[in-house]
């Protein structure tokens, strides 16, 4: 397994509509930095967030998600309070060919002020928005910006395609079009 260069993604990208929209050069002035890069996609969080808060009492339990856990908001920008966590999507949406799988990492620019970005891997032939976890580790409120950069997508190849992807599992998470909550 190989992890790909920005000609490869470029190439996937604009031939097979891996990623869309697709941004050909890095994105930086005035920004935190998205679109492609020498080894990955930086990708970018859109509008919609759902910020954990403990107003109700739930109890956080992924076979049996209570929606009262968190508040919905829509904005430029999203305040993560101190040592709570948010979901969010991206703005781009995925194809991920049944050769390849990808991993996510923080981008450094957040990872500096105590931002975690936890995305689990995107499997072969998974298609969808990006449902992204953010952690803010601080004691103090934190600022996300929306329709900016949040974290690094590295792409890895295998030499050959598996021999069940996620598409052929039907996976519970396949074409995902917003900040899509737990699933059984």
């Amino acid at each position: 397994m190989a992890i790909k260069s920005d000609r490869w993604i470029r190439r996937m990208a604009l031939e097979h509509d891996m990623i869309s929209p697709f941004n050909e050069k890095q994105v930086r002035d005035g920004v935190i930095s998205y679109g492609l890069s020498s080894y990955g996609y930086d990708l970018r969080v859109a509008d919609e967030f759902k910020i954990f808060t403990n107003v109700n009492s739930t109890t956080v339990d992924p076979k049996h998600f209570d929606e009262r856990s968190f508040v919905s908001v829509q904005s430029e920008c999203c305040i993560v309070p101190p040592n709570s966590f948010a979901l969010a999507r991206s703005v781009e949406y995925f194809k991920i060919p049944r050769d390849v799988l990808t991993i996510c990492v923080g981008k450094s620019t957040y990872a500096r002020c105590g931002i975690i970005v936890n995305v689990t891997p995107f499997e072969p032939e998974w298609e969808g928005f990006v449902t992204l976890e953010i952690s803010n580790s601080t004691p103090l409120p934190a600022k996300i910006y929306a329709n900016e950069g949040l974290c690094q997508i590295l792409f890895f190849q295998s030499d050959e395609p598996c021999e069940t992807s996620y598409a052929d599992k039907k996976g519970k998470y396949q074409g995902q079009k917003g900040i899509v909550l737990p699933k059984l």
